[in-house]
């Protein structure tokens, strides 16, 4: 915590978990330590990058302010992570009562003889948070994602569509490895298998019912037989008495 006569910061830099193609944002906590109304500027050396709400403001007596600053969304990474920007808050007492609307640039000249406080802040890269594993829980360690027949034998394409997903949220749309073109290839093929293993299914249950139609045909012929033959004895036995 950077600590001044007027307004304490934290934290001292602004970390930002970059990601390609996302706006990532952090925050800046002011407190005021004094009983006096204090105004506040945010400048920043690089001004078409970053949007920061609120840049200017007033801070009351004894209370605390937030500032959100929001990263446009980088097309390419930095090199080695390295980051140049840099951020300067200037804070200056303002007159009791003074709002947002109270604030004007000449207030933060200290040509002009005004006491201005300065806090130097860096802008520092951090690596963003592991997503989760596409493996569900229960899969073997190392196997990938598989699609697989749901209860009714349709092909369950939302777990391989989601999983294919995942694979692709953390690679680089231009990725042209030798590794993801595999294992984008071996997705495929266990999708194209599954889909055949799906219609052999559906073929052997298609024969199956015949069989058994057939079978009932049997019983039924066999049910008459056995039914006249009843009748024909029973008819000589009544006529014999």
């Amino acid at each position: 915590m950077s600590t001044g006569e007027l307004l304490s910061v934290e934290p001292q830099e602004l970390q930002f978990p970059f990601e390609l193609r996302k706006q990532i944002s952090c925050s800046l906590n002011l407190v005021n330590k004094t009983d006096n109304y204090v105004a506040f500027k945010v400048k920043t050396t690089n001004p078409k990058k970053y949007c920061v709400r609120p840049n200017t403001g007033v801070v009351l007596p004894r209370s605390t302010c937030d500032v959100i600053v929001t990263m446009q969304a980088q097309k390419e990474p930095p090199l080695d992570m390295q980051c140049k920007d840099k951020f300067l808050l200037q804070s200056v007492v303002a007159s009791p009562g003074a709002t947002a609307k109270d604030i004007a640039p000449e207030m933060f000249n200290k040509e002009a003889g005004h006491p201005v406080e300065e806090c130097k802040l860096r802008v520092v890269y951090v690596a963003p948070p592991r997503p989760p594993s596409p493996v569900r829980e229960g899969s073997e360690e190392g196997s990938s994602p598989r699609a697989s027949l749901s209860d009714n034998g349709n092909l369950n394409a939302l777990e391989f569509t989601n999983a294919a997903k995942a694979f692709v949220e953390q690679h680089d749309p231009q990725d042209n490895s030798s590794e993801a073109r595999t294992l984008i290839s071996k997705l495929t093929e266990e999708r194209n298998s599954a889909v055949q293993q799906n219609k052999q299914l559906h073929q052997e249950l298609e024969l199956l019912r015949r069989e058994v139609k057939r079978s009932h045909g049997g019983i039924s012929l066999k049910y008459i037989f056995l039914v006249g033959l009843v009748c024909v004895i029973l008819g000589y036995l009544i006529k014999s008495s």
